[in-house]
């Protein structure tokens, strides 16, 4: 197979090449497409047969379901079996945005599409490219992220082709995503809800409008946590990991650059090429060779959106150990510090305070 890549305008996409691309996913298809959280790749949500070739050609575990994007908040009705008002208080809010929500399934969704579960994750994006693309497809998109299953999710159409050229039929290049970080999915199906994946929208966020919401042990933990069955994307299996191996360092910023010096000291003289992947104000108290920088510490948001890419360009560059920085888990830092940890395999090093 030969993947197309058509460029399209992310405020403006070109109508006809959308067109080709609906075209694909009526026909049973794979297209990949920006989101504002990361590229998705896209298959007809309501035909098996798609949804198997999609978990084929990420080479995603049949246990890991997608997340089923709608182009109009009203197509929740008809793919869950009942909305409940904090659903609907929700839609109005947050919708479009990256914000995932777990409902009871409704019958006509086919089983492999919720891998057997009885409920469903659903959103609506906030990209204009893929609105068009769902809303001409006539037809909801199961979109996990577009990469093979267990790597860093993809943020531009090169990651996409960097995984997955030959797999799939065609990608729409709307260029970098904005978000960086997958969307927020918050079980409903429980009292209170519980977010059973951290991403970009904060759970302060969704605190202000339902109150109390808990997070599931699995989004925040420091040590791997034994998941029965996934009703989410991220919570079982692997997921976000570079080729190289990744440590993640915790703690107070200084401690934190003083902690880096020393482990990077160590492993260069065992003979490791080793990256830095850091904030620029560790950057600068923790010189490297080889580094890829997550913006400023106090901007949460440029962290997120820039840390998938940096990891990936660092693997690129060849290392074979990545050290990576804690950020404070608070706003979009929640969400990062679940990819981060999840990356690393919970391979964690709190920096001991100075």
């Amino acid at each position: 197979m030969k993947t197309l890549v058509l460029r399209v305008d992310p405020e403006h996409p070109d109508p006809e090449k959308v067109e080709l691309a609906a075209r694909k996913l009526r026909e049973g298809g794979l297209v990949a497409f920006p989101t504002e959280t990361v590229y998705g790749l896209g298959a007809d949500a309501l035909n098996p047969r798609a949804v198997l070739s999609l978990f084929e050609a990420k080479r995603r575990p049949l246990d890991n379901p997608p997340i089923v994007h709608v182009g109009e908040r009203e197509e929740i009705h008809a793919l869950a079996k009942e909305v409940p008002p904090e659903a609907e208080e929700l839609v109005k809010r947050f919708w479009p945005g990256p914000l995932t929500l777990v409902l009871k399934k409704s019958p006509s969704v086919p089983s492999v599409t919720t891998c057997g579960l009885e409920t469903i994750a659903l959103r609506m994006p906030r990209h204009e490219v893929a609105l068009a693309l769902i809303r001409r497809s006539r037809t909801p998109v199961a979109a996990p992220s577009a990469n093979l299953a267990g790597r860093p999710s993809p943020t531009r159409a090169e990651h996409v082709l960097q995984d997955l050229e030959g797999r799939i039929d065609l990608i729409l290049d709307g260029g970098p995503t904005q978000v960086g970080v997958e969307s927020t999915v918050l079980d409903l199906t429980v009292d209170p809800p519980q977010i059973l994946r951290p991403g970009g929208t904060p759970p302060e966020a969704l605190e202000e409008v339902l109150g109390r919401v808990t997070l599931h042990p699995s989004a925040v933990a420091e040590r791997e946590v034994e998941v029965e069955k996934a009703r989410s994307p991220g919570m079982k299996h692997r997921h976000y990991a570079p080729n190289a191996e990744l440590l993640v360092v915790e703690g107070e910023p200084s401690a934190v650059a003083e902690k880096m010096a020393e482990l990077a000291g160590e492993l260069r003289r065992q003979g490791k090429r080793v990256g830095i992947l850091a904030t620029q104000e560790t950057l600068l108290r923790c010189p490297a060779e080889v580094a890829s920088s997550l913006g400023s510490r106090d901007n949460l948001e440029e962290v997120a959106r820039r840390l998938f890419g940096a990891l990936r360009e660092l693997e690129a560059k060849g290392v074979e150990v990545i050290l990576a920085e804690g950020v404070p888990l608070r706003g979009l830092g929640v969400a990062v510090m679940n990819r981060l940890r999840k990356a690393s395999g919970y391979r964690i090093v709190k920096a001991p305070a100075p």
